[in-house]
């Protein structure tokens, strides 16, 4: 069959898809399988060597895919299908025990607590190096200054140490938030068809704390037939999050590479990349708009994971199918943004020079908010200093250079020096706490647990 998910042939690491694919869905299923039949046997309701043999073969050495998807092509049923599979390759009378007392969803949402996480701590290793990477970014250009832009304007100066410690305490609030949902999100259910424990008697609970502790999971405190959808919907609503950051600094980059800028540019092979099949000269932010599209299809991904949330009485199957798309898809594409994000970051190309000739060209201009605080230090007004800053900014955009423009203006003179003036119009005096404020965000971080 051909591949048709770019998934299949174009997007996501071998690492997270292994850890989202179907092999891994139905290992998992079989462990939680396991777990079961250990479980009723430290309670006394199987025998100890039948829980062995169900242990044993929980395998999928043992318990083919094929045979599964075989057995499911009969009775289209996905875990009946494992059950059955699983429940032919034990000897003895072990396959008697298999699932007792268990509803699908026993299996499958304590199986998917384990894939998710698995997911998660590869999204954590990933946040960790990009981390790691902005964290000598961010030290390294600290007092690298820039011209800010608000509006797609000019603004004020600003370094680009602070802009990417920004991104980094961005960053740790996301990496906080989903290692913060763990607790309610890695749980599983061994509670039946409704809820209610019935066909696992009167030691359910019992049973239920030792596949959960058994499995390394949480336990849901009161189900209908699954686990309840808000867990899920909270963590995949942090990946959302998280993409939208994600995307932020892709497109800042994409945009202060434009021609017209050039300060930064994205790492660009030059011996081989082609930028264009016909534009030969060109080198284009193929990964940030490519990290731009991916970010965009993750989030897009949302709204259904809170459709699923509605489930008619105890349960219906209108998740099931959305939810096999959702969750791996979700998953790997935080994943694959994550990684190429910080591949353009350790190499991100910072033209210094390009940096230079940008806040010379914005022009004395953009220091008025210097000047205006310059003024009010001498004992002016700060409103009557702004007002004379902006009429000096309106002659400066009929053409008139803006240092005249203040020179002219007594009541500026009056207040300040041509000292005092040529210090307020050096974009390096005006950076306030930029250097300490990076800093700071560097140590919170490295101070993190």
């Amino acid at each position: 069959m051909e591949p048709v998910c770019a998934l299949d042939y174009r997007y996501g690491r071998k690492e997270m898809k292994e850890l989202m694919s179907y092999q891994a869905r139905v290992t998992r299923c079989l462990e939680v399988e396991a777990a079961l039949a250990r479980a009723h046997a430290k309670v006394g309701n199987i025998p100890k060597e039948a829980a062995k043999e169900i242990t044993k073969k929980a395998k999928l050495k043992y318990v083919s895919l094929k045979r599964i998807e075989e057995i499911e092509s009969e009775i289209r049923h996905d875990i009946m299908a494992i059950v059955n599979a699983l429940t032919e390759q034990c000897d003895g009378k072990a396959g008697r025990y298999v699932h007792l007392g268990a509803t699908s969803y026993d299996i499958v949402d304590t199986a998917l607590a384990m894939q998710m996480r698995d997911g998660l701590d590869v999204l954590d290793g990933g946040l960790d190096k990009l981390e790691k990477i902005l964290i000598e970014r961010a030290d390294s250009y600290k007092d690298l200054v820039m011209v800010g832009r608000t509006h797609g304007q000019y603004a004020i100066p600003i370094t680009l140490g602070l802009k990417m410690a920004v991104w980094l305490a961005e960053f740790h609030r996301h990496r906080d938030r989903l290692n913060e949902s763990r607790v309610r999100l890695l749980v599983g259910k061994m509670s039946g068809a409704v809820g209610t424990g019935a066909a696992l008697g009167e030691k359910a609970f019992k049973i239920e704390e030792i596949v959960m502790k058994d499995l390394g999971l949480g336990k849901e405190e009161a189900a209908t037939q699954i686990v309840q959808r808000d867990r899920m919907t909270e963590m995949l609503g942090h990946l959302a999050n998280l993409s939208v950051t994600v995307e932020k600094i892709a497109s800042e980059i994409r945009t202060l590479q434009r021609s017209e800028i050039g300060e930064l540019q994205e790492p660009f092979d030059s011996k081989k990349q082609v930028g264009s099949s016909t534009m030969s000269h060109k080198r284009n932010p193929i990964v940030c708009e490519n990290i731009t599209g991916l970010a965009r299809t993750l989030r897009g991904f949302l709204i259904p994971s809170f459709e699923n949330g509605v489930q008619w009485n105890e349960r219906d199957l209108s998740n099931s199918s959305s939810e096999r798309f959702i969750i791996p898809h979700m998953m790997v594409l935080a994943d694959e943004i994550i990684i190429k994000l910080s591949e353009v970051l350790e190499g991100l190309i910072v033209n210094e020079e390009k940096i230079k000739e940008n806040i010379k060209k914005a022009g004395d201009v953009i220091m008025a908010e210097s000047i205006i605080m310059a003024l009010v230090s001498k004992g002016m007004g700060r409103q009557e200093a702004h007002e004379i800053t902006r009429q000096a900014a309106m002659e400066h955009y009929k053409g008139k250079p803006y240092k005249m423009a203040l020179f002219d203006d007594t009541r500026v003179t009056d207040k300040l020096s041509i000292k005092d003036l040529e210090q307020a119009l050096d974009p390096a005096n005006y950076i306030g706490v930029s250097v300490e404020r990076v800093q700071n965000v560097i140590d919170m971080v490295k101070s993190s647990p």
